[in-house]
């Protein structure tokens, strides 16, 4: 299936300062250099806040993870979990039609969906509060046919309490979510036959069940006022007293192998280091320019692993040009690798020189055609 974005945008996107906390702690789960690992998440906040994934949030994403807008654009458009047009406001109902479901009667389903919804799937409703859409297999065969409305399930639908279920919403109410009609979980539908002692003293709902009716978040979006996200991941300040000094790992320090690059560390090696087989170079700094030169600076985004940030990161180095990054010495390119915060070891690691020296020439570098990295 083909995903576009929707022809209509806002003109920007900025996250509530509740959940840009929250995606800054996400982001410090990672590694320096590794940021993009987090992009799923803050995407998916990105639609939880705004209820769809627009192009600013995209674009937004990607600023703040140094990222090219295509590369998040990518995950965007693969992963069919994102909406990328407007859902309702109230709710967006996604139908399962996979096999199970489908025998169960789905289509019935549905076909409550284009009476009350709208008669094809990503339309909004006509008072623009409700949407739908049919999806594949979402893991509740037992309790078939069935619905993810929002963050939760509704099982064992029938088109009657479909019916139900979207004059509640309508109204403003929450439904119970979990199997609607009457089963507590997954068990046979004509009832127990082993294990009844479990039935007794148990909570009215199951676990799932539960926990959304206390939650009561089923169809509310993200807006910051969540429990406070916990940071376990994050460094805590050792206490002043009373507790012994860490011992080091066993393979702290290490080396991994003849080339003296440990398991903890391992940079970009360039040509003329030790590790390459060479005299290792003494950092310095290459020469930088106040500003471009007239025309203007060239797009460094044409070097392959170059995107907006590290373009930025060099304009502010001082590097505005191909030919600058092409004269570079082995020194020279030891120092630049040791100031890209955030990305060290990156222009040895890309070959930076040989690409700069032939789009210099005037020639391309595979990834001349389109955006580069970060």
């Amino acid at each position: 299936m083909l995903r576009r974005l929707h022809p209509e945008q806002p003109d920007s996107f900025a996250f509530t300062p509740a959940n840009r906390a929250w995606a800054e702690a996400q982001i410090a789960k990672y590694p320096e250099g590794r940021q993009a690992s987090a992009v799923i998440p803050l995407l998916w906040r990105a639609q939880e806040q705004e209820g769809w994934l627009t192009r600013p949030a995209i674009e937004h994403v990607a600023e703040m993870l140094g990222m090219p807008y295509i590369r998040v654009l990518e995950v965007a458009t693969f992963y069919f979990m994102f909406q990328l047009a407007p859902v309702g406001s109230v709710a967006h109902v996604q139908v399962c039609g996979t096999t199970s479901c489908m025998i169960c009667g789905a289509e019935d389903l549905v076909a409550v969906c284009r009476e009350r919804i709208a008669p094809k799937p990503h339309q909004l409703s006509a008072d623009g509060r409700f949407s739908w859409e049919e999806v594949e297999c979402l893991g509740a065969c037992a309790n078939a046919p069935m619905a993810q409305i929002g963050k939760d399930y509704y099982e064992d639908l029938t088109p009657a309490r479909l019916h139900a279920i979207l004059d509640e919403l309508a109204a403003g109410k929450v439904p119970v979510p979990g199997p609607q009609n009457g089963r507590y979980a997954s068990e046979p539908k004509t009832g127990l036959t082993s294990l009844r002692a479990h039935l007794e003293g148990r909570p009215p709902l199951n676990a799932s069940a539960d926990l959304a009716v206390r939650l009561g978040d089923t169809v509310k979006r993200i807006d910051g006022t969540e429990v406070p996200l916990s940071t376990p991941w994050r460094a805590q300040p050792e206490k002043a007293e009373g507790r012994p000094a860490p011992e080091p790992k066993p393979g702290r320090g290490r080396p991994a192998d003849a080339t003296g690059v440990t398991v903890q560390e391992a940079p970009a090696v360039a040509k003329g280091h030790p590790a390459a087989g060479g005299a290792a170079p003494a950092p310095q700094r290459p020469a930088a320019l106040a500003a471009p030169r007239a025309g203007g600076p060239d797009d460094l985004k044409l070097i392959r692993g170059v995107g907006p940030r590290l373009e930025a990161l060099l304009h502010s180095l001082g590097v505005f040009h191909f030919d600058q990054i092409a004269s570079w010495t082995a020194d020279e390119l030891a120092w630049i690798d040791a100031n890209l915060e955030g990305f060290r070891g990156r222009a040895s690691r890309d070959g930076w020189i040989e690409q700069a020296r032939l789009l210099a020439a005037g020639g391309g570098t595979g990834s001349s055609r389109g955006a580069g990295g970060d």
